[in-house]
Parts: C-alpha cells; structure tokens; sequence
C-alpha cells in the first residue's frame, strides 16, 4: 500500500482550520492515517533534528572521556578504539539513548494529554501521573524486587493517580483549576509514598533515591534504552490511528461528534497511551518533571500550526532532556545531580508563566 501525499481540500461539513494559501497538506496512508502537514512543522522538525543531532554528538564528545568529533564516525561504525568503545558502549552511549527515549515519550504523552483535555497545564506532570508512577516504580523495585517488574510497577501507579485525580475533581479531566488542585495533592500523596519507601528499603543507595523520588539518567544501559524505545515504537503507529481524531476533539465534544471524531472514545485512547508512555519514561529514568508540560507548548509556538504537533512535540521532548543531561554532566554546578532537579527548576518557571498567562484569560 503506498502512502499518498495530497492537497487537502475540506468538505462542507470540516471546518477548513488552515491558512488560506497555506498550502496544507494531507498525509494518507489507507484509510486509517490521514495527518494534516504543514510546510512550516517540517522545517523546524528537521532544524530540531540538527540541534538534537549536535546535542548528541556534544554528549559523546566533551569532557575528560569525551570521544573526539573527528573519531566519533569511526567509533559508532564499530572500528574505534577499547577506550572509546568503552565509553560509547558503556558510559555514554546508554545514557544519550535513555535520554532521548525518555525525552521523546514524554513530549509526545504530554501533547496527547493536553490536545484532549484542551487544557495547557493538563500534563502529565501537573496532574501527578509523573509522581504516581515514580511511586508504582518504587514499590515494585524496593519493595516487590522480582515479583512485579519496574515498568508494571509504573504502568499501575500512573493509572492510580490518573483515576484518583478525575474521581477527585468530580468533573473528569475536563476543569483546569480542579485538575490541578488535585493533581498537585495526588503528586504529594505519590511523593510521600516514594519517600516513605526508598527512607524505609533503601536508606544506603543514593542513587536509587534520586532515581525514583527526582528522576536521574546516571548508570543507565542499553536494556533501559531498548524499554523505552520499544514502547515509543509501539505508541507511534497507535498515536498515528488516532491522530486525525484527535485533531478534530480540539475543537469541542460536541462538533467532534458530529464529524465522527468521537470525542469519548479518542479522549480514553489518548489518555491510555499518554500513561503508558508516561511510565515507560519513569521505568526507566525516574519521575523527570516538566519535560511533557514544556515540550507540547514550545512545539505549538515554534510551528504556528493548529493540532496537538505530537511528532515536533516528541522531537522537543528529546532535545530538551539532551541538553539538560549535558548541562548536569558539565556545569560546574550540577556535577552529580540528578537531571530531574535541574528539569524541575526550569519548568517551575515555565509553569508559573502559564499559571499566569490562563488567569489572566479566565480560565481558572
């Protein structure tokens, strides 16, 4: 089956959402995936991709063990020398794939989330499925060591929080203001929790106490970075089903009905794959905050065009939590910490200025 690029030219019924002369297009393949592209999101992709690319090879290349820019073909083709095996193999190379992994899924779950919620600050951060599935990973390492996996562990932890926080608001994911007044409660409660558990199991072992109460990319492998690639490999093609659908949700239940989008179903579908991305990432990594509420929104501004821009979104996520592990590795301030704290005192900002931004407009 070939996919087909065509012009795309709305019916009488679908609002036509594009530019006049924008010349937007449509991607098809059969008839389940049919994804609006927009001229603009494909330039600044492949500038993100550039930048996460330079990213990468700044993470392999500086400091003391750093490999050279000029061996860094020689050494990733296989030929380079045991040193530089060593550390592309062991020390770095892990690292940089968990980081982009965990950037990627929590860039794409974050812009899932807040296109069906319609709610900027609906992430999965602010309504604590970060810190719930932080706490589902603790118990099931710390505590069940060998009887639930980590990533179950996380999976059941960020579904607790999810349904806790809905059933909480009484109004489902729908009300910004209550959704994160009991979001910021349910991801105290998960803290604690994390907390109590690592103080109680693990009051020796530092770095699993970063890992599951900051979210940190120390001491990773290759089977951490073939977890969270292989769900970001399995999401995609489901996030691809339902990405027109979740197109036309944004613009309201109702009209979203009556254009086939079903608005209940898609919202269910997002949300489910949004958690489970969510606690991939903390299976692997730890509860990394803010990445899934910044990466969606700076995807949005940077395009210009209208939809949840899931795929940018991912390619934000992934650049994002690069830079800030290269930050860690060699800012003189963050040698040995956990990158989560570094994330965290960035979003924090970041959230406060959307905090903001949607007062002022009345949305809470």
């Amino acid at each position: 089956m070939r996919p087909a690029l065509t012009t795309r030219r709305p019916s009488a019924a679908e609002p036509d959402t594009a530019p006049a002369g924008s010349g937007q297009r449509v991607f098809r393949l059969g008839r389940a995936v049919a994804l609006p592209v927009h001229p603009r999101s494909l330039l600044v992709a492949a500038l993100l991709l550039v930048l996460l690319v330079a990213a990468a090879a700044a993470t392999l290349s500086l400091g003391r063990l750093g490999i050279p820019l000029t061996r860094l073909p020689t050494v990733v083709a296989g030929a380079g020398e045991a040193t530089e095996t060593f550390v592309l193999d062991r020390l770095r190379g892990p690292r940089l794939a968990v980081a982009a992994g965990t950037g990627a899924a929590l860039g794409l779950a974050g812009a899932l989330f807040q296109s069906v919620t319609r709610n900027p600050l609906g992430s999965p951060d602010v309504i604590g499925l970060g810190a719930g599935a932080g706490a589902g990973a603790a118990i099931a390492a710390l505590v069940l060591p060998g009887i639930v996996p980590v990533p179950l562990g996380a999976l059941g932890g960020a579904a607790l929080a999810m349904l806790i926080v809905a059933t909480a608001t009484g109004t489902g994911l729908r009300h910004p203001g209550r959704l994160i007044v009991a979001g910021i409660g349910v991801a105290a409660m998960a803290h604690a929790v994390s907390e109590f558990v690592v103080a109680v199991m693990a009051r020796d072992q530092a770095s699993v106490l970063h890992a599951y109460l900051y979210g940190s990319l120390g001491a990773r492998s290759w089977e951490h970075a073939a977890v969270i690639w292989g769900v970001v490999a399995l999401a995609v093609p489901l996030v691809l089903v339902i990405a027109g659908a979740i197109a036309v949700n944004e613009m309201g239940d109702e009209l979203a009905d009556a254009l086939g989008g079903r608005a209940r179903s898609t919202r269910t579908a997002a949300i489910s794959l949004s958690v489970v991305l969510t606690a991939a990432a903390v299976s692997v990594a730890g509860p990394i905050a803010f990445v899934a509420l910044t990466a969606p929104q700076i995807a949005r501004r940077t395009t210009g065009a209208p939809g949840p821009n899931m795929a940018v979104a991912a390619v934000v996520g992934a650049l994002l939590l690069v830079l800030a592990d290269l930050a860690v590795q060699h800012s003189p301030i963050g040698d040995g910490l956990p990158v989560g704290l570094f994330t965290m005192a960035l979003g924090g900002v970041y959230l406060g200025y959307l905090l903001i931004r949607e007062w002022r407009r009345g949305n809470l």
